[in-house]
């Protein structure tokens, strides 16, 4: 049975960090990617804000960058998912199907998904008018008109930060009121570019390369009216994937990994890093510092144990 140092779960801007500050250490770790390795800058499209990128680069393509790096050091690299772990004995084993990986430590970096509406037209235009990130791409929608969905405090933040870039915002809602905390919801429309449509949902999205309107359903009456809009932002929340856990490591009430000094875990070698454990900021180069941390921490307890 073979040991490995360090397995790390989950590739993008957390995972890979992690495995190249290990692999530079010589752990030789082993990175667990899954199949969609890169994670969610890999349906992202431009990325502006990624420091050293002036002129902006697509996502997947930083991501290939990021992995390319670590390999040169001898990272190791599996595209598959992980479909089990057991963290309480002693080497720790982690399932990728009916394969088992045992390791002295571990990383936990599958980061946290968008929750989508769900309809075909939107999985086409993602990262072509459709995202579930204001922070991220606001700026591309600079004297556009662009629609938010939701109604929680994510939305109501997104749509005011929205309004520095946009024309204006419009947000659908699928009931009659917000979810939000008041001070968002008074912040928001007390906002003279914001708009609120109610009791709706978007069926479907509109246009064949970018973006070009949503068509928007009445829950109550049934009615339909098309709305022009070149962007589209989903705000109705994210999911960690956190599924293969099987209640290994404590969650949050949003299923969040719950952390102490930052990237550190109850159980001894089990350490988390990027947006698994982080429901705030949600940024790659947020997530890179975290995988940094997390591998640091991670040659830290190794090197105790000789």
């Amino acid at each position: 049975m073979g040991i490995e140092n360090l397995i790390i779960i989950g590739s993008g801007p957390a995972g890979y960090s992690a495995a190249l500050y290990a692999a530079r250490e010589d752990f030789k770790p082993l990175l667990i990617g899954g199949f969609q390795r890169g994670g969610q800058l890999t349906l992202t499209g431009i990325v502006e804000n990624y420091p050293g990128f002036p002129d902006g680069i697509d996502g997947t393509a930083l991501m290939e960058m990021f992995r390319k790096q670590a390999e040169r050091f001898g990272a190791r690299m599996i595209d598959d998912d992980v479909t089990g772990v057991d963290f309480s004995k002693k080497p720790m084993e982690v399932n990728v199907g009916d394969k088992k990986y045992y390791a002295k430590s571990v990383i936990v970096s599958t980061g946290a998904s968008a929750i989508w509406l769900g309809i075909e037209s939107e999985k086409r235009l993602i990262g072509k008018g459709v995202s579930s990130c204001a922070t991220c791409d606001a700026p591309f929608f600079k004297n556009k008109e662009v629609v938010v969905v939701g109604g929680g405090d994510t939305a109501m933040e997104d749509s005011n930060f929205l309004t520095r870039f946009a024309t204006s915002v419009t947000i659908v809602h699928r009931r009659n009121e917000f979810r939000a905390s008041r001070i968002m919801q008074k912040k928001t429309l007390s906002n003279p570019k914001i708009k609120v449509i109610w009791d709706s949902v978007v069926e479907e999205v509109l246009g064949k390369e970018r973006v070009e309107g949503v068509r928007i359903r009445n829950v109550k009456t049934g009615g339909t009216t098309e709305l022009k809009t070149e962007g589209l932002f989903v705000a109705i929340g994210h999911r960690p994937n956190t599924g293969f856990l099987n209640g290994q490591l404590k969650l949050d009430e949003k299923g969040y990994i719950i952390t102490r000094d930052e990237v550190k875990t109850d159980i001894e070698g089990v350490f988390v890093a990027g947006d698994v454990a982080d429901r705030v900021y949600r940024q790659a180069v947020t997530a890179a510092g975290s995988g940094t941390k997390a591998a640091l921490e991670a040659r830290a307890y190794l090197n105790e144990r000789g």
